[in-house]
């Protein structure tokens, strides 16, 4: 129980200030939190809705198995090779900084308007950060493991399989965690650019007709499911931290 005060008070602070914000800034700028309650509810009763949903959870979650896999990968190969990985590093945080939708005139060339256009803008915002996070927990690990792997002359792939991952699993689950959000993001603005269908195109469509209704009821859908994976990935972290 005790560990439910911190949250409850958490959201209880959060509804009270967006109360005092509607109050102030009236229904026609912020709708309420009863009211956005009510419309998000009568939604999800909506086949539409689920429809919308539906596109942008399968853009996801192909933009996550290409972050995860590809950013683990290419992470190992960086953090094991050291002079690699420092050269890379300055590179990857020099190309991640730049603003994304700068390139989305070449990603709408490259992959046209769709599916594939979003899962590309997922992956451009969650591949790097894991890739960075896994191959600074490879630096940090013991160097003594590798050696002794290589001393038994272990092939490459079990090096990684039973001696890599399984010391750097905790923080390749931090990662992905950080990795989740940004590529949420990434799906999310991909769909306000390059998409007829998603919860992206929904807020765009919202926003152009000025529903306050509609633009808070999807925001409050797409907070309450980023808090919830991110609370299960952060109990997975801790768990395993504690393991």
């Amino acid at each position: 129980m005790k560990k439910l005060i911190g949250p409850l008070g958490v959201v209880l602070v959060v509804v009270l200030a967006w109360e005092a914000l509607h109050l102030a800034v009236g229904s026609a700028s912020l709708s309420s939190p009863a009211d956005t309650a009510v419309e998000l509810w009568q939604m999800l009763g909506t086949a539409s809705f689920w429809d919308n949903v539906a596109e942008t959870g399968r853009a996801l979650i192909y933009a996550l198995i290409i972050a995860i896999t590809g950013g683990i990968a290419l992470g190992v190969l960086l953090g094991i090779n050291r002079m690699a990985g420092t050269v890379a590093e300055p590179l990857l945080v020099n190309l991640y900084s730049l603003p994304k939708v700068t390139l989305y005139p070449l990603v709408l060339l490259i992959f046209g308007l769709g599916l594939s256009a979003k899962v590309a803008f997922g992956v451009m915002h969650g591949l790097i950060p894991i890739l960075v996070f896994t191959m600074n927990a490879i630096r940090q690990m013991k160097p003594v493991y590798v050696r002794a792997a290589r001393t038994m002359a272990m092939p490459f792939p079990q090096i990684v399989w039973h001696i890599v991952l399984p010391a750097i699993f905790p923080e390749i689950v931090a990662g992905m965690r950080l990795g989740f959000s940004l590529t949420l993001l990434g799906v999310l603005i991909g769909e306000m650019f390059a998409s007829q269908k998603g919860l992206g195109y929904l807020l765009t469509n919202a926003m152009n007709l000025g529903d306050i209704g509609t633009i808070m009821s999807v925001a409050l859908f797409l907070t309450l499911f980023a808090l919830t994976c991110n609370g299960l990935l952060m109990a997975a972290d801790k768990r395993l931290k504690h393991r």
